[in-house]
Parts: structure tokens; sequence; C-alpha cells
């Protein structure tokens, strides 16, 4: 049995079978290729059917002096996902990393803006060029959504539902969810729409692509991270931001506020409550507020 062979079948069922986001997938084959290459550099001629926990606990530590332990977590959990896929194709018996412990990495609490950061990223678009206009709809939606940057480069004008009220959003694993949309957002959506993008050069396969670059197509992730870079600079805030801060902004001003987790939790699309429970530790003053303020003792 050959690693880049069963590689391959792993890469594949992750992608068909269990419809995992694409960038998943790639860090999977990432994980798995290093260990392969480590196996070439140290002669070690072990088979993915055969390997075993002595030989996978010797890469494992080579790895822990060169990466933090949140690179080794993630990089243990590809392992023991792609034996389990070949426990799972009778390839194996076991799981030679069943008993290998994920080392501790703690819960890291999201970065986010305030209100007055939000607005001064936004207030310092150059709005006199039709990329400006471009790029305060994409602030706005990224904050007034909360979506991932994933999720707003593949937005679809035929995604809108404005008359309800709602945008459909395809997340990780290609699922949908449909996330309420307020007034202010869609008036700045419509507004670029209108304005900006009827008069683009649209490339025919990105004629339903909402947010387009100069050159008719759509807008990659990069891209996105650096108009956020230059902003940062231009509004002068200090602290280190990316378009994932405004997803984290948006749901901890909704808990602020008065939304409930569940609520949050179906708007940011996060499978399980304990993912959307890290908002709750984000501003302790605020929940002292809460408890002043309600509780019967306080």
């Amino acid at each position: 049995m050959k690693w880049q062979h069963i590689l391959k079948d792993f890469l594949l069922y992750a992608k068909i079978e269990r419809s995992l986001a694409v960038n998943t997938i790639k860090a999977y084959e990432r994980d798995l290729n290093k260990l392969i290459y480590w196996l070439e550099d140290h002669e070690i001629n072990a088979r993915p059917d055969s390997i075993k926990t002595v030989e996978l606990r010797a890469y494992i530590y080579d790895l822990a002096k060169k990466v933090s332990a949140r690179s080794q977590a993630r990089a243990l959990s590809s392992l023991k996902a792609f034996f389990n896929y070949l426990i799972l194709e009778n390839y194996r018996k076991d799981n030679p990393l069943e008993l290998v412990e994920t080392p501790k990495i703690g819960r890291k609490l999201p970065d986010t803006l305030s209100t007055t950061e939000v607005d001064a990223l936004i207030n310092s678009i150059d709005r006199s060029t039709a990329q400006g206009e471009r790029n305060r709809a994409i602030l706005e939606t990224l904050y007034g959504c909360g979506l991932r940057v994933s999720e707003l480069i593949t937005l679809k004008i035929s995604d809108l539902f404005f008359k309800e009220g709602f945008i459909k959003v395809t997340g990780k694993g290609d699922k949908q969810r449909f996330i309420p949309i307020g007034d202010f957002t869609m008036k700045v959506i419509n507004l670029y729409i209108d304005e900006v993008r009827v008069h683009s050069p649209i490339k025919p396969q990105y004629k339903d692509t909402l947010f387009l670059n100069r050159r008719g197509a759509s807008l990659t992730r990069a891209m996105i991270f650096h108009i956020i870079k230059e902003l940062k600079v231009k509004a002068g805030i200090k602290k280190k931001i990316s378009p994932h801060t405004f997803r984290h902004s948006f749901a901890t001003h909704l808990l602020e506020n008065g939304a409930d987790l569940r609520s949050i939790q179906m708007m940011l699309g996060h499978e399980s409550i304990t993912t959307t429970e890290i908002y709750m530790h984000v501003d302790r003053a605020h929940l002292t507020k809460v408890l002043e303020k309600h509780h019967p003792r306080a």
C-alpha cells in the first residue's frame, strides 16, 4: 500500500462522502504529506497499514520542536482522521494514534472591534471611487451579517432575498443557511449594485457573483485581507485585525445587546453551541453589568 495512493482516496472521501470544507481538505493534505516526507527523510519504510505508534510518536516529537502547540494539535487531528479512514475501509484494525494525547492549547479569545472602530474603518474609505463604494459594501456585509471571508467572496446576487430580509450563505461543507440582513446593509449593497457594479465589465462566469474586482472577476481572500489592512492603517487602528475580526465583532455586539446564544449560533453557522459560547468570555465587564441589572440579589 503506497502513501500517496491511499492519501488520494482519503481526500476524495473527505470531499465527497463527508462534504468537508476545501480548506480542511487542504490542511489534511498538507499534514499527511509532511509525515510522508519525514518518513522518506529518515529512511523509515513504514506503510500506512502497518506503521506503528512508536514511529508516529517520533514524528510528532520532531514536529513539536518546529511548530506551535496549535499546529501540532491540527496535524494530530489530521493524522487521526486518516487512520480512522483506514479502519473504516478495513485496511487497519487499530488507530496507532488513539492513545496519543493532543497538546493543550487553551482557548484563544477572538479579537474584536468596538462600534467606534468599525465606524472609523468604514469612514476611512474613499467613496469617490468605484472601488471605495464596493469596499464599503464589503465591510458593511462582513460586519452586518457576520460572514466568513470565504462566504463573502462566493456570495451571489441570486442569494440576496431583500424583500424577505434575508441572504442565503453557503458555509463550511457547502452547508447553506439564511441570515437576516438589516435595512442599512441592504441599502449599501443596493447602492454598490446600482451605481458601481452595473458599470463593471463582468466576465460571463461571474455574472451572478456579487463582489467583483476591476477585471470583472470574483475577489480573492487575499484581496479582502489587503483591503482591510490598508483601511486599518488609514483609520489609525493599532490592533491586529482581519476579515474574521468583523465576524467576531458581529457576534460580540449581538451578545452585548441581549441576543441569545442559540440565535447567534444559527446566524454564524456553528454546528455546536460550544463554539459560539466563546463569545461569553469576550467581555466580562458586560456580563457583570447584566448580572447587576437583572439578578434580584445584585
